[in-house]
């Protein structure tokens, strides 16, 4: 190899410069990040379109049903009520009696407040799911219904099962 004249140039091609011209990445730490996202999002990810129905609820059958659609989805089983999965209070106060069961009420005037605010420039369709077990009483359904309605959600939709 020819001596070459220029010190600095010398210097750089022989790695005696500031910088090494092989610049070696730990990836390590980069792909674990990316591994616990995918495992993650693979966990929570529910491609399939379902909603999952407790054990416990026995959704009437009907001949004409309709997909679901993106609304709130309120669950009552036995004397507890849940919207989208989350405890919303008790309907024992209403077993007997017509009347607005206060959590349920708080909840879904919650989420229509956040939907609100989401999605300013929508108007709110105001649609909620019950998600009801076919043996509850027609005075606790009607509880829910009215409750949906002081809330906001003047249009109920029920989820059932879908028969032959």
């Amino acid at each position: 190899m020819h001596k070459i004249p220029l010190r600095f140039v010398w210097r750089k091609v022989h790695g005696m410069g500031a910088r090494s011209p092989n610049a070696n990445l730990n990836l390590t730490a980069y792909i674990d990040f990316l591994l616990v996202t995918v495992i993650f999002l693979l966990t929570t990810f529910n491609a399939s379109g379902q909603i999952s129905v407790p054990k416990e609820i026995t959704l009437p059958t009907a001949e004409n049903a309709e997909d679901v659609i993106d609304a709130p989805i309120v669950s009552l089983d036995g004397n507890q009520v849940f919207v989208d999965g989350q405890y919303a209070g008790s309907a024992k106060s209403v077993e007997d009696r017509l009347g607005r069961i206060d959590e349920l009420f708080a909840a879904l005037k919650t989420r229509r407040e956040n939907w609100k605010t989401l999605q300013p420039n929508k108007p709110f369709p105001g649609v909620v799911i019950l998600q009801i077990d076919q043996e509850t009483k027609a005075v606790v359904v009607k509880s829910v219904f009215q409750t949906a309605a002081y809330a906001g959600y003047p249009n109920v939709s029920f989820m059932v099962t879908k028969g032959k």
